[in-house]
């Protein structure tokens, strides 16, 4: 029994450590960080080119979005130029219903150099408007339910902090971020809600 306990031990630390090397392996969408409290977070962004396309969040990418947007940087472009993987995985949310946009983050020097248009169907180069936005930071398999309940405690941490949402028309709104492969635990995913700031 002590031998298998280890095993079990060494087995979750060795998850743990791939599960940062392989995330940190990626570029990752540039921010600064305003003010911390603990997995909340008040950060500046930039603007950010997107390759995205429609989905619903509890899909999890199995309604074929993901490969769409995989397609894309695999060479599904008229530049026929295969494209890095960054983080995170944003999903905004369409305030008119259930839908939300998948968007991959393109690299720095992609979005400098010109972003290729998608040749796939129902993809399209987008740009992520910059600003500042509040962020709570959490763990989970990342589900409409969980974000909800995740956006639910981001504002009221933003009401003791007297930060106010920006719900004006053609804001973005909520967005949820999510910077693991599919197959990485929930316990050890890192998920994001980012809410817009006025």
């Amino acid at each position: 029994m002590f031998y298998l306990s280890m095993i079990v031990v060494i087995a979750m630390i060795g998850l743990f450590a791939w599960t940062q090397f392989g995330r940190a392996g990626y570029e990752s969408a540039e921010y600064k960080i305003v003010t911390s409290d603990g997995k909340f977070e008040v950060r500046d962004y930039p603007d950010l080119m997107l390759v995205a396309t429609s989905t619903k969040l509890d899909a999890q990418g199995r309604d074929g979005s993901f490969m769409k947007l995989f397609r894309y940087i695999s060479g599904a472009n008229d530049s026929d130029k295969k494209i890095s993987m960054t983080t995170p995985v944003f999903m905004e949310n369409d305030k008119a219903d259930s839908a939300v946009q998948m968007g991959f983050v393109m690299p720095k020097d992609v979005a400098v150099q010109g972003v290729p248009k998608p040749t796939g169907e129902g993809v399209e180069v987008r740009k992520r408007t910059g600003g500042r936005f509040a962020v709570l930071r959490f763990s989970g398999q990342l589900t409409a339910k969980l974000a909800k309940e995740s956006e639910a405690k981001l504002r009221t941490w933003m009401e003791t902090k007297g930060l106010v949402a920006d719900d004006s028309p053609g804001s973005s709104g909520v967005e949820t971020a999510g910077y693991d492969p599919p197959f990485t635990p929930g316990p050890l995913r890192r998920n994001e809600v980012l809410i817009r700031l006025k």
